[in-house]
């Protein structure tokens, strides 16, 4: 699968704005740099001229288009990969690497084209959240699952319900074959939008996606989550805090908790009784 990435240059003040109005246009991926930021999307989602509008009225922003093949994340990771310990407790290894039975949780993951494997501070900061929060006979959903990472600690957990989902073919793929790596045999797994999840009482809702799906989707996570409920979001920066913050007090949901690693941060929520 081919898709297009995007490198803009322009002043920081520009930054989410012009991120806002691509994530508009089909582009869900984004990285950002001092002298501006990268951003991607499948290429099937990719329309010129919608880009060209963008940027007319933009006089001080450049930006060059790239297509590109998608990266073979199994391809770079098995190049330069060690087992990625969390908080003590959780190891997240690959098949080749020997068992360390020594870890209250051991997970094993081949990521392929998805995203997560624990070593991303995202990754890891809401594994090592799930270790604190009690999981036990509970429903849980894992928006954008990836490799499937978050849901199969759920498990471990002690989940009784898991539903995951993701947009990407590979994911699905992918997710599918480290289920069956860690045993875990149960998980509901959807390809789609948070939209093909129609019910409403999961006690634990996990996305770790980014700042603009997650500002775009809160309000779905929301009316998806029972009463006294937890949210967790992380993808973000630690500065995307307080305007993640607002948008979620705006759907009932009150912080609990907030962490951060290399810049990155996750998000505890609890939704409010009514």
């Amino acid at each position: 699968m081919e898709f297009i990435t995007i490198k803009v240059s322009c002043s920081s003040d520009l930054t989410d704005v012009l991120i806002a109005e691509l994530f508009e246009v089909g582009f869900d991926s984004f990285q950002e740099f001092d002298d501006g930021f990268e951003g991607s999307c499948d290429q099937s989602q990719f329309e010129e001229a919608k880009i060209k509008a963008i940027f007319k009225n933009y006089v001080d922003v450049s930006y060059d288009i790239k297509e590109q093949e998608k990266i073979n994340w199994n391809e770079e990771w098995e190049k330069n990969y060690d087992p990625i310990i969390v908080g003590n407790k959780c190891i997240v290894r690959a098949s080749f690497h020997e068992p360390q039975p020594q870890f209250v949780y051991e997970i094993i993951v081949t990521p392929k084209m998805s995203f997560g494997t624990g070593h991303h501070a995202t990754t890891y900061q809401v594994l090592d959240y799930q270790m604190t929060l009690n999981h036990a006979n509970k429903k849980v959903l894992d928006v954008g699952t990836g490799t499937g990472i978050l849901a199969i600690m759920a498990k471990k957990r002690g989940a009784e319900k898991i539903t995951a989902t993701d947009i990407d073919d590979w994911c699905i793929e992918n997710s599918e074959e480290n289920f069956s790596l860690n045993q875990v045999s149960d998980v509901r797994l959807i390809k789609g939008q948070i939209s093909e999840v129609i019910e409403n009482d999961y006690d634990i809702i996990i996305a770790n996606i980014n700042k603009n799906v997650l500002l775009d989707q809160i309000g779905e996570y929301a009316s998806r989550l029972r009463q006294g409920g937890e949210l967790i979001l992380s993808g973000f920066y630690d500065d995307d805090i307080p305007d993640l913050e607002a948008k979620a007090n705006h759907h009932g949901l009150e912080k609990l908790k907030s962490t951060t690693r290399d810049k990155w941060a996750m998000l505890a929520l609890r939704k409010l009784s009514v």
